[in-house]
């Protein structure tokens, strides 16, 4: 099992003691690292991340205030000087609070956590039914995969319907898919993402999704075919 992790904090030097650390062990995958938390915010967007190495102390938006803007967070190894922020840090749910300067032994016990913690989360999952959390009316829901029938862009924010409702979750399309299983979501247009599970036809033009249309680009056709063919 590998997880995929960015690192985010303003000294480079101490990005560059966490980066060896990671490159050192073999269930880390560093997809990124980051210098402050908007270019985190923005990278997340782009970027399918299970853990975050995050300081606490940071120009603009701390790592606190990092996470209150997150839609879905991954798990996070605040990484920082002091111990002061130890209380408030387990309060956020982090999987684990390293103190600089970190041996690594220490680091690879934190990751040893995350790693329990994600084979948890898989497990959890098969037995109830795969799904999703969404902050929707600042609160957070839980959504099964299943039950979701497409999404739809709306500007800033997404609509996510589903068999039972629609929710309005702050996020991009780009965001949202990546928080999707692979081989059971596609974008059909621009503005729409539809669970291929729940397509009962579709034209040149359109996709049924039970008595709804929902628009087909022209260039998404042949991936249709090939994506409903594979399911």
């Amino acid at each position: 099992m590998t997880l995929n992790c960015v690192v985010v904090d303003d000294s480079a030097i101490q990005r560059l003691s966490i980066v060896k650390l990671i490159e050192n062990n073999n269930s880390l995958n560093l997809i990124a690292e980051y210098s402050s938390a908007l270019e985190t915010k923005n990278g997340l967007n782009t970027h399918k991340v299970d853990l975050i190495f995050l300081d606490i102390e940071m120009p603009v938006l701390n790592g606190f205030e990092l996470l209150d803007v997150l839609n879905n967070r991954p798990q996070i190894i605040f990484v920082t000087g002091k111990t002061e922020y130890a209380f408030k840090a387990f309060n956020y749910d982090a999987t684990d609070y390293l103190q600089k300067p970190i041996t690594r032994e220490r680091f690879n016990q934190a990751v040893e956590k995350a790693l329990e913690q994600h084979k948890l989360k898989l497990d959890f999952n098969e037995t109830e039914g795969e799904h999703i959390f969404v902050k929707s009316n600042l609160k957070k829901r839980k959504v099964y995969i299943k039950d979701i029938k497409w999404i739809e862009a709306l500007g800033d924010y997404v609509k996510l319907v589903t068999e039972d409702t629609s929710l309005v979750v702050l996020s991009t399309m780009k965001a949202f898919e990546g928080e999707l299983p692979d081989g059971k979501f596609l974008r059909i247009h621009k503005s729409y993402i539809v669970n291929l599970d729940k397509v009962d036809r579709f034209n040149s033009k359109n996709v049924e999704v039970g008595s709804y249309e929902i628009p087909l680009s022209r260039n998404k056709k042949t991936l249709l075919v090939d994506a409903l063919n594979n399911i």
